[in-house]
């Protein structure tokens, strides 16, 4: 983050009102003190110009969720709210869950622009493994 200030020109002031954030937020971002929060997240993609965590690091569905929210800045309740199913659901898919209704996996496809067939597969991959079913 500081090289592309550097960059740009930029004092640290200046980033700091482009974020909406205090001069010391800033600093302690750039000294690797703390990251920046989620709401955070499309601001800095733009900054810099890149993504600095890609989708294509994401390899499972619930991966492809994560990446999905965090890139837009969503919080998983705000991120479950724009699909209309429940905060606890949302969570549960993003941390590993099995999509069960079918409903959802046509909701979570269309959602992610992604074949249905793959979240069928993966779901019915995960939950073999799970029950202990797996080949």
């Amino acid at each position: 983050m500081k090289r592309r200030r550097l960059e740009l020109g930029l004092y640290q002031k200046d980033v700091a009102k482009l974020f909406g954030v205090t001069l010391f937020t800033i600093i302690n971002w750039e000294k690797g003190r703390t990251e920046p929060t989620i709401s955070n997240i499309p601001t800095l993609i733009w900054f810099l110009g890149y993504n600095p965590a890609p989708l294509e690091q994401a390899t499972s569905i619930a991966d492809h969720l994560r990446a999905w929210r965090r890139n837009r800045g969503l919080t998983q309740k705000e991120a479950a709210r724009s699909l209309g199913i429940d905060p606890s659901t949302w969570s549960n898919w993003e941390n590993g869950g099995t999509i069960m209704c079918l409903n959802h996996r046509r909701l979570v496809a269309s959602f992610l622009c992604i074949p249905e067939e793959i979240i069928y597969t993966d779901m019915k991959i995960q939950w073999n493994n799970l029950h202990g079913k797996g080949a």
